[in-house]
């Protein structure tokens, strides 16, 4: 990291330097016919024959050349057409496309149909507190729900082109008191 730095510094300073060179050669006064020598055996320069044609307002001189330096910067952009597609350069980490893990998630309670057409799971997120009912095929994150039974949730999870099924099982809260018979 350090030396891709160090060598990204250098290519920016190289850049500069070469940018105020140029700058500088341009500033440079540029010899022109009325500066250099002459030879001791030519003609005096006559002026330019005058047309007497054209009015005053067409011999005027014209206007003065910008001799500043100029740098030009040439930046690339980047768009990304997604087409409902994801944004390839959006951080996974940040987005809810993963959210949430198998691990993130409490079954809280299950409804079951024993024939196994209605059954509804209550699911809890437990970092953001969110609640999920879920039904046989519907889709949380990554998973997708393959199959409720009374005491558990079997989640089919796909990554990286695998799929396996994982059980999400009931459990019992020990911390709460039983009455006392």
């Amino acid at each position: 990291m350090k030396r891709s730095i160090s060598f990204a510094m250098v290519f920016v300073a190289a850049l500069a330097s070469g940018a105020s060179a140029q700058a500088r050669a341009q500033a440079a006064p540029r010899p022109n016919a009325s500066t250099t020598a002459k030879p001791t055996n030519a003609k005096p320069a006559q002026p330019p024959p005058v047309d007497t044609k054209k009015p005053a307002a067409a011999t005027a001189l014209p206007p003065a050349v910008d001799t500043a330096p100029r740098v030009l910067i040439n930046r690339e952009v980047f768009a990304y057409d997604g087409d409902g597609r994801r944004d390839p350069f959006v951080s996974l980490l940040t987005t809810s496309d993963l959210r949430p893990l198998l691990t993130d998630l409490k079954l809280v309670a299950v409804a079951f149909d024993p024939r196994g057409q209605n059954s509804v799971a209550v699911l809890r997120d437990i970092t953001s507190k969110d609640q999920y009912r879920v039904r046989v095929g519907q889709a949380i994150g990554r998973m997708r729900v393959a199959a409720i039974q009374e005491k558990a949730v079997i989640f089919t999870i796909e990554e990286f082109g695998y799929s396996r099924q994982e059980i999400l099982p009931i459990i019992a809260d020990s911390t709460k008191t039983r009455p006392r018979p």
